[in-house]
């Protein structure tokens, strides 16, 4: 289990020279003057204890596309999602009754509104489902997920989650932009290949790196071109289609296939692009790599000053009955291997059953109960051994 409090954020090609090296993007934040919590410099309040701020630096003009980030915060049990988020209407302040301005807070008394992009949860079909969850500790959401199915259980899902990285501008927006792009992607291409597994494989393989391009284009659109620390994001799809699971990764938010127990061996599909892989790959431990200096600094990621978001992919055949899971750090910060994942699916569902969406819910929970040091997103694909 891993618990590096450390927000993500990137190392160029030209800052990674060995595997313990490399210089992260980043700014310092500043200090509320009452109760010395970050804040932002375009800050008006501050988020932990409401007091009024002058702020520093003026809000900048975001001349991107607008791009409705509010999403509806629960689905009703037996109800079908929609694939497509919500746009969720402006709301009175809960503490006042006062008017909500446009950063988020009361212009009245000052308090922080909750967003629905704190919490938010899809389930497009019964087998399939996420939850997206701002955790403890961080004062925005800036993971994203974006997920589709067919109505017949195992045919067909797509699964695709995008972790924001901290340190840059507007990731939460971005974040959110790249993973629909992505998403509706590979909704709408279906390549069949040559008709044999592996021909169908290349040929989703193909479709997961035009995925990532839409992506790159849409996390790029969100982000005004002088902006000098660009949105940037990870990104880790998944396409099911009956007993095939193709991957594509990009950054460490990572794919899993979790097995029931005594159905097989749990595995993680996919390999990180970050520092802590490169550390194991030189063989350091795995736990001492990802608890390590700069074990979340990735080395790819989507965004204008990515050097590289081609997305490494793979393909495996689905044995026995299990869990397809696609997650970001936020949960796998606290049960990396497999293993863990696996034992902590057969301790939740003991409590809250089976359904996915709320297995999700309770996987999220258990993150936050650990610590939520990170925005913490679930998504998970049930599969019946045929």
């Amino acid at each position: 289990m891993t618990t590096q409090d450390e927000s993500e954020s990137r190392v160029t090609t030209e800052q990674q020279p060995g595997a313990d090296a490399g210089r992260p993007v980043s700014a310092e934040p500043g200090r509320c003057p009452h109760c010395g919590a970050p804040v932002e410099p375009t800050a008006r309040f501050c988020e932990a204890c409401g007091s009024p701020l002058t702020p520093t630096e003026a809000a900048a003009q975001d001349d991107a596309p607008d791009l409705p980030i509010e999403l509806t915060a629960s689905v009703p049990r037996g109800e079908p999602a929609s694939t497509e988020p919500t746009v969720v209407l402006p709301r009175p302040c809960q503490s006042c009754g006062g008017v909500v301005g446009s950063d988020g807070y009361c212009e009245t008394c000052g308090t922080k509104a909750p967003s629905e992009r704190d919490h938010y949860v899809e389930r497009p079909a019964s087998w399939v489902a996420a939850c997206c969850d701002r955790g403890v500790r961080h004062h925005r959401n800036e993971d994203a997920t974006a997920i589709a199915a067919s109505a017949e259980p195992g045919k067909r899902a797509v699964l695709v989650v995008c972790d924001g990285v901290s340190t840059a501008d507007d990731s939460d927006v971005g974040a959110l932009a790249a993973a629909r792009a992505a998403r509706d992607v590979l909704v709408s291409t279906r390549p069949a290949g040559l008709g044999v597994p592996e021909s169908r494989a290349a040929a989703i393989e193909a479709a997961l790196v035009a995925a990532a391009e839409k992506g790159n284009e849409a996390i790029v659109a969100t982000t005004r071109p002088d902006a000098a620390n660009p949105a940037s994001c990870t990104f880790t799809a998944v396409v099911v289609e009956d007993d095939l699971c193709v991957f594509g990764n990009v950054g460490d938010s990572r794919a899993y296939w979790i097995t029931d127990a005594g159905a097989g061996d749990p595995v993680q599909l996919t390999t990180d692009d970050s520092v802590a892989q490169l550390r194991i790959a030189s063989g350091v431990p795995k736990e001492e790599a990802e608890e390590g200096p700069q074990a979340h600094a990735i080395l790819k990621w989507l965004g204008r000053d990515s050097q590289d978001f081609r997305p490494s992919t793979g393909s495996v055949l689905l044995n026995g009955s299990g869990w397809v899971l696609v997650c970001s750090d936020g949960l796998w910060n606290y049960a990396s291997e497999a293993t863990e994942l696996q034992a902590l699916i057969v301790q939740l569902s003991a409590t809250v059953g089976s359904e996915p969406l709320a297995l999700a819910e309770a996987m999220v929970r258990w993150a936050c109960d650990q610590g939520g040091k990170d925005n913490v997103s679930v998504v998970l694909a049930r599969r019946e051994a045929r």
